[in-house]
């Protein structure tokens, strides 16, 4: 069973949130960075699954959840983020980044690759994307907090907007209903969306196994993206989900697990 550890005030302001699944093994810890809107949380199931080899460790990411608020949400600074609590780890370890939290953890792999032995890399590519996800900031800033009791009722909102059915549960995972508020840092989301959805120029290649797991229905990685991609992973592997979107974790949960699983243990 995951472990919330909620830090205090002075903590939180230096190190991530984290959960942590099982206990350590004599296989490298597992760090799981979720993307933009996500948390830890909903990591828990295939954390879980994943812990019975080795200790699992999903983090909030700044601005998202339990973690501190910064002005600042760049990939260098969500990096050095995920690097400190590598640093309490005290070892080398693996990680799987989503989306956001795989740009995250591409950028902590080019300029720490001494924290990464093997990482993962789910439906993202270290490439700047030109659409936006603003709409669904609007959409979490008009939700009438007076008129919330239960997240049921910020998701009937959000349908009004035209949010997703899907999303709307997503969304509403990181809603503070006892205190009418998000769990998110939207002001300073918004401000950076143009770095969230950018990727930092780097120098810098990382030469360790790499796997970009995509799902075979999303269009995040596209075939003109490889190159970019050896450029800065020479060892990169690829593969795909099939029937699976960009929230392919969520989607084909096992499926995911098994491929995670299989490129760790290889």
């Amino acid at each position: 069973m995951g472990l919330v550890v909620l830090r205090g005030d002075a903590y939180h302001k230096s190190m991530l949130n984290t959960i942590i699944h099982g206990d350590p093994t004599d296989q490298p810890p597992l760090l799981i960075a979720h993307g933009l809107y996500g948390s830890a949380r909903n990591w828990g199931v295939i954390a879980r699954r994943l812990s019975d080899e080795r200790q699992v460790i999903a983090v909030d990411m700044r601005n998202h959840a339990y973690s501190f608020w910064n002005d600042q949400h760049g990939y260098p600074q969500l990096a050095q983020d995920l690097a400190e609590v590598i640093g309490n780890v005290g070892e080398i370890v693996d990680v799987v980044g989503h989306s956001m939290g795989g740009k995250a953890a591409m950028t902590l792999a080019l300029e720490h690759a001494d924290l990464v032995r093997k990482l993962v890399v789910a439906d993202i590519a270290p490439v700047p994307y030109n659409h936006s996800q603003i709409k669904y900031i609007e959409a979490m800033r008009a939700v009438d907090m007076s008129r919330i009791e239960r997240r049921s009722d910020a998701e009937v909102q959000l349908e009004d907007q035209g949010v997703e059915k899907a999303l709307q549960s997503f969304f509403t995972q990181s809603l503070d209903v006892e205190n009418k508020k998000w769990r998110l840092n939207l002001d300073v989301l918004a401000k950076e969306m143009p770095k969230i959805m950018g990727f930092p120029e780097v120098s810098s290649s990382c030469d360790g196994p790499a796997l970009f797991l995509s799902g075979a229905a999303s269009d995040y990685v596209l075939p003109e993206h490889r190159d970019r991609i050896r450029a800065l992973f020479p060892a990169a592997r690829f593969a795909k989900i099939p029937s699976a979107g960009h929230w392919l974790h969520a989607e084909k949960p096992r499926e995911f697990e098994a491929a995670v699983r299989t490129f760790l243990n290889a």
